[in-house]
C-alpha cells in the first residue's frame, strides 16, 4: 500500500509500517500544502491512504468521490504513536478507498 504521512506526524513512523511504501509530505515536496490541495495531490499521485493527526480534516473536505483512505490519529505525540504502531497497521488493513478510520491512541 502506498501511504502518505502528513507533516504533523513523526518521520520515525515511516520505518515502522512494515510492508507498506510510506512517504512523507516533505519527501514528496508537499510540505506546507493545506488539506484540500494535499489530499488532491496525494490522490493524483496514486496514494492509497494518508495518515494524519489533523482532527479537523474529516470535517473540512468533501470526500464523496475520493479514492484516498484517511487514517486519523487521536494525537501526534511520537511516544503514543510509536507505542501503537500495531493499531495503525490494523487501521491501514481495515481502510477502504474513500473511507476514514479514526485511531484512538489513548
Amino acid at each position: 500500500m502506498l501511504v502518505l504521512l502528513d507533516e504533523n506526524l513523526p518521520h520515525r513512523l515511516r520505518g515502522r509500517l512494515v510492508g507498506h511504501d510510506v512517504r512523507t509530505t516533505a519527501y514528496q515536496g508537499w510540505a506546507g500544502l493545506t488539506n484540500g490541495p494535499l489530499l488532491k495531490a496525494a490522490e493524483d499521485a496514486g496514494f492509497d491512504a494518508m495518515i494524519t493527526a489533523d482532527q479537523g480534516i474529516r470535517y473540512q473536505q468533501n470526500r464523496a468521490a475520493s479514492q484516498l483512505a484517511l487514517i486519523v490519529l487521536s494525537t501526534n505525540k511520537e511516544a503514543a504513536i510509536l507505542a501503537h504502531v500495531a493499531a495503525i497497521e490494523d487501521a491501514l488493513a481495515a481502510s477502504r478507498p474513500g473511507g476514514l478510520v479514526f485511531v484512538d491512541l489513548g
